[in-house]
């Protein structure tokens, strides 16, 4: 993930894969690798079922929040169902364009991408991290500036054909001056200047990259392939993926069932090679315990920009006496168990 973090261009991160994958994660330890590096990170929560709150163990908003223990990165999780809310109660033009909005398929992308909207005006983060969706969530995600600037051309020549009528109805019904064909025509304009600026920092490489997380299981390198494939029907740049939850044949494992995964796993690993040669992949490993808090996803940072060693490497002097050792300890159990049966049922 070097790659990511020395691309100082880079102002649009986006981190997706299937659901369960480790995609919260994984965006926010890239989140704290690029406030190492950044002036300003935020990492935002497009996903309606949040879990950045629980990565940090911290409660987020909709509004950006500092993360505790750091000075220049924040977090935010939007609401899709809240902002939709709060915006059909607006009065006048901003209700009418809410309307509007709310006709547009996929109206929870739509408002996480009004949030983002806004971040674009004010410009006072030097990278964004999304934290997004599941796959097809996502893609509609991506896809929505290019929806809406067709959607918004139409209703511009629209107006042009019935802009008369427009201004009649409003003097007609004693409307304000905000509903007139040029208010309307300004926010309009306002809005696709922003949205063609979006699109255009999407689509290009020095600005916009796309993070693929996945686990090395047959659907998840269909679901990475299907998402690399739309990924370049929308030109947006894609050259990382991280294979998470990966057991390492170097490692030291004794159960049956592990090393059947294992097995299992190094196929679709080796196929993520095959499909993916020109591509940054970096493989992180299967834990024992849950990753939350900012401690445990420093932790596991290292493993971003160094491969993973396994502390016992299989057929070494230290695994050899660590195995003997929990072997003993086994032994050891197993003897105090059948004591007690034994002295149970002498007693019965």
């Amino acid at each position: 993930m070097r790659n990511v973090l020395e691309q100082e261009s880079l102002k649009w991160v986006f981190v997706g894969g299937k659901g369960g994958v480790g995609k919260t994660t994984c965006s926010s330890i890239l989140s704290i690798l690029l406030a190492g590096v950044r002036q300003s990170v935020l990492v935002i929560s497009t996903d309606p079922a949040h879990n950045l709150s629980d990565a940090f163990q911290q409660r987020f908003t909709k509004i950006p929040t500092l993360v505790n223990g750091f000075s220049n990165l924040y977090a935010m999780e939007v609401d899709p169902k809240v902002e939709n809310d709060e915006l059909a109660s607006d009065d006048g033009m901003d209700g009418i364009l809410s309307e509007l909005t709310n006709a547009i398929p996929g109206v929870d992308e739509a408002m996480s991408f009004a949030e983002m909207l806004k971040l674009v005006q004010t410009m006072d983060y030097s990278v964004i991290v999304f934290d997004t969706a599941p796959t097809g969530h996502t893609l509609r995600l991506l896809q929505f500036p290019s929806t809406l600037e067709k959607g918004l051309e139409k209703m511009m020549s629209l107006k042009n054909k019935f802009g008369g009528l427009i201004n009649q109805a409003t003097r007609l019904f004693g409307l304000g001056d905000e509903f007139s064909e040029d208010a309307m025509l300004g926010k309009l304009e306002g809005m696709k200047d922003i949205i063609e600026k979006v699109n255009r920092q999407f689509k290009d490489p020095d600005m916009t990259t796309f993070v693929c997380v996945c686990i090395p299981e047959f659907l998840s390198l269909y679901e990475t392939e299907r998402l690399v494939q739309e990924l370049a029907k929308f030109d947006i740049d894609s050259h990382n993926i991280i294979i998470n939850q990966v057991i390492f044949d170097e490692e030291a494992v004794e159960s049956k069932l592990l090393r059947a995964r294992m097995k299992m796993q190094q196929k679709y690993i080796d196929q993520f090679y095959m499909l993916y040669e020109d591509f940054n992949i970096t493989k992180l490993p299967l834990l024992p315990q849950e990753v939350t808090g900012v401690q445990a996803l420093k932790a596991l940072s290292r493993h971003f920009l160094t491969p993973y060693q396994p502390l016992l490497i299989k057929g070494t002097l230290e695994e050899l006496e660590e195995r003997v050792s929990i072997l003993k300890s086994q032994l050891l159990e197993a003897e105090t168990e059948l004591d007690r049966l034994r002295k149970g049922k002498q007693k019965v």
